[in-house]
């Protein structure tokens, strides 16, 4: 059968090759057209479109930038067209997703959408065109079957989560060959640092998490640098000596960190499950984060602390996002006592979202369901 695979940024991409993989195990003569990355490419099939060119984070960045997601809209409805899959998977990404899955049920294509907008967070008004042009919902979270079911009459498929499947299935790395490849030190504990995969994002939030490296001298700082940004536009922020960086390694970073500082994002849901104590950071515009705060109905930002429906993990966000407030909490999860609260909620996390086999899931019941 043919698939047509829709992930607009690094996460999608991860979850993507992994769905991909496990649709081959079950459907071997199954063919790829995607919108991704690397990770999906080198599964199978044909590349449209790489993510790093349709990233565009913010409200104010999104309007700056509307004519060339239009035009990327325009090419995918011919694109698909051309290719005539027997279904299009969409992975997040709703803001270019929903209007394609509107597209596609127009021109009577099956629908599959893997990992649920966070409407539960804001835009709850799209669940009239979910229920409209979606066929089928595989979620993630385990309190969106209960949003979706139950406040909205919306039946979908609980699957797991795939990070769970990420995490238990790398090759696990030595931490004495990992220091010596990338140059770090051999006895000083790992503080990795995750600023996020998008160069407004990295703008935003490296500066001040590189802020408080002069007052943990007795640690090495790794910048965990993401796949779509290369070295030479992170070293404009890069001056100390305790701090280094590693392109496109993130999980084998975090396997041996001590503690990290990490951007709003999936990447919280990652820290945790490699049971990493973390503090979560936040930072944009003035503006979009003003337009956001209106629009926003949640306690938190972070997954960890929505899924757990509790703080576990510090969340700085926006002002309280300083060098001050970062070094206080830095020291906090430094501490023994903070750090075994940290872990028994994290596995109580592990726990809350099932086992392995999301991919493995998902693939079978796109398939039955075709």
């Amino acid at each position: 059968m043919k698939y047509y695979i829709i992930a607009g940024e690094a996460s999608g991409d991860l979850h993507g090759s992994n769905l991909m993989k496990s649709i081959l195990k079950n459907d071997p003569e199954a063919e790829f057209r995607i919108w991704g990355g690397d990770l999906m490419q080198s599964v199978g099939g044909t590349l449209v479109k790489h993510y790093r060119d349709l990233a565009f984070m913010g409200f104010i960045e999104v309007l700056m930038n509307l004519r060339t997601i239009l035009k990327n809209i325009k090419f995918c409805k011919t694109d698909i067209l051309e290719y005539k899959p027997d279904t299009i998977i969409f992975i997040d990404y709703p803001g270019f997703n929903m209007r394609i899955a509107e597209f596609a049920k127009n021109h009577g294509i099956r629908t599959d959408y893997y990992i649920s907008p966070q409407i539960w967070a804001w835009k709850e008004g799209r669940i009239k065109k979910i229920k409209r042009d979606v066929d089928q919902m595989y979620v993630i979270l385990p309190f969106e079957k209960d949003f979706y079911e139950k406040k909205h009459n919306f039946p979908v498929q609980f699957v797991g989560h795939p990070l769970i499947d990420a995490i238990a299935d790398r090759k696990q790395v030595d931490d004495k060959t990992f220091r010596e490849e990338n140059n770090l030190d051999l006895e000083k504990p790992i503080i990795a640092l995750l600023p996020g995969s998008r160069k407004q994002e990295i703008t935003n939030m490296l500066e001040v998490m590189l802020s408080v490296t002069e007052k943990f001298t007795d640690y090495e700082f790794v910048i965990a640098g993401a796949p779509s940004q290369d070295f030479s536009f992170y070293k404009q922020f890069i001056s100390k000596d305790n701090v280094k960086f590693i392109s496109n390694k993130t999980y084998d970073l975090l396997s041996l960190s001590y503690a990290a500082l990490v951007t709003s994002g999936t990447a919280t849901l990652e820290t945790a499950l490699f049971k990493v104590p973390e503090i979560v950071c936040y930072k944009t515009s003035n503006i979009s984060y003003q337009i956001a705060k209106r629009l926003i109905n949640l306690k938190f930002i972070s997954l960890v602390n929505l899924i757990m429906d509790k703080e576990i993990v510090v969340e700085l966000i926006q002002g309280e996002f300083n060098t001050k407030r970062l070094t206080s909490e830095l020291e906090k999860i430094l501490t023994t006592e903070k750090r075994e609260e940290i872990f028994e909620n994290y596995y109580d996390l592990e726990e809350k979202l099932g086992g392995k086999g999301a991919s493995e899931n998902t693939a079978k019941l796109i398939i039955e369901n075709i």
